[in-house]
């Protein structure tokens, strides 16, 4: 896979130098701090326009997604559920889709004053990497976000998803902690929840040492990663540890019905669709009455007591539903919640703000959410 969501912007040219793999990402971060506010200043209004027809499953999939979706099916890779879950890791992303498109339609990376470091932390006896972003010049103690990726619990990285931690903490003037929590089939269920929330707790007693507010941490994830942001508050609740001040779940898998009417409607869309969904859970769970857990089934859970919610949606996106289900159960439970949905946009909008409009506005109303509730 040519992952390219790291990359440097070379001051004699203005296109983007790629680098980056679906490997492990302890080998991409270092403890130094890499600086990667350099911005190529090109015509920044251009907007990309798809080469063909709208797909029979998205009539009104805006022009500048449906390039992405374009660009993406160009790389003729193989459908997921065909393949292992080690061959599917080296399938292009959409984030490799945005990158080449920006490239060639030599759309500027958005300025983004942050830098990144490495770290790597323990998680049940093993080691489990997390990248930090900081705003530049940040002085005092930020708020922190504690950002988890998707990518079904079985593919992606910090590198497919290091688009949408940074817009985060540029936008909120925060340190954000993405975690690289192991992937399945090699560790199941609920590995990846496990590790998710050592490095919440890593988070919550180690703050202060990444000019973090101890006092000031939020959760955050997409799809996969929204789920595991839930299970997070719900485990801080469970085992007296601090609550997070709020959570963002950006098309989080939050039940295991298969035939809700969004994966009916949306069951052959791209870049997500039932049958990877079904892919995913075969992959992740010993077994599929697993599916019946709280942890995987959040609909079920016990959700009374959790801080305040951010949900975001797509139109085009099997998942749907399961947010929209989420945000119900929440609200019975006397949870605030907050919601948006964003028509004419695919699972995997989030954080394509550089060429996405849509994205772009789901980026800075979750990070206006959070900054309301961290109080700035």
């Amino acid at each position: 896979m040519k992952n390219k969501s790291i990359y440097v912007l070379m001051l004699a040219s203005s296109v983007l130098a790629a680098c980056g793999s679906q490997g492990s990402s302890s080998e991409t971060d270092s403890t130094t701090t890499v600086n990667d506010s350099t911005v190529v200043k090109t015509d920044s209004s251009k907007s990309l326009k798809p080469k063909m027809a709208k797909p029979a499953w998205g009539p009104d999939l805006k022009p500048e997604m449906q390039a992405v979706i374009e660009k993406l099916a160009s790389y003729g890779d193989k459908p997921i559920p065909q393949l292992t879950a080690q061959e599917a890791r080296k399938n292009h992303t959409p984030t490799d889709a945005v990158m080449d498109l920006m490239k060639e339609n030599n759309i500027p990376i958005p300025d983004m004053k942050v830098d990144t470091m490495g770290k790597d932390i323990p998680s049940d006896g093993a080691n489990i990497h997390v990248r930090v972003y900081t705003p530049q010049g940040a002085s005092g103690n930020l708020p922190v976000i504690v950002y988890y990726h998707g990518g079904g619990f079985v593919i992606a990285n910090l590198d497919v998803y290091d688009a949408a931690p940074k817009a985060l903490a540029h936008l909120v003037n925060a340190v954000v902690v993405s975690v690289a929590y192991r992937l399945a089939p090699e560790h199941k269920f609920p590995t990846a929840h496990k590790d998710a929330f050592a490095a919440y707790q890593w988070v919550v007693k180690n703050a202060a040492s990444i000019k973090g507010d101890p006092k000031k941490i939020a959760v955050a994830g997409e799809s996969a990663g929204g789920n595991l942001a839930v299970n997070m508050a719900i485990m801080a609740r469970d085992k007296g540890v601090m609550l997070p001040t709020s959570i963002l779940a950006v098309y989080p898998v939050a039940q295991s019905d298969m035939n809700t009417a969004s994966y009916q409607k949306n069951a052959n869309d791209k870049p997500l669709d039932k049958p990877m969904m079904a892919w995913f859970v075969k992959n992740y769970l010993n077994s599929m009455s697993e599916g019946k857990d709280p942890r995987i089934n959040l609909v079920a859970a016990n959700l009374k007591g959790l801080p305040a919610t951010t949900i975001i949606t797509a139109e085009y996106d099997p998942l749907h539903d399961d947010g929209t289900m989420l945000a119900d159960k929440l609200k019975a439970a006397g949870v605030s919640v907050d919601s948006k949905n964003y028509d004419g946009v695919t699972h995997e909008f989030f954080g394509m703000g550089a060429v996405v409009p849509q994205a772009k506005d789901a980026e800075q109303y979750a990070a206006d959410q959070l900054k309301k509730a961290f109080g700035l």
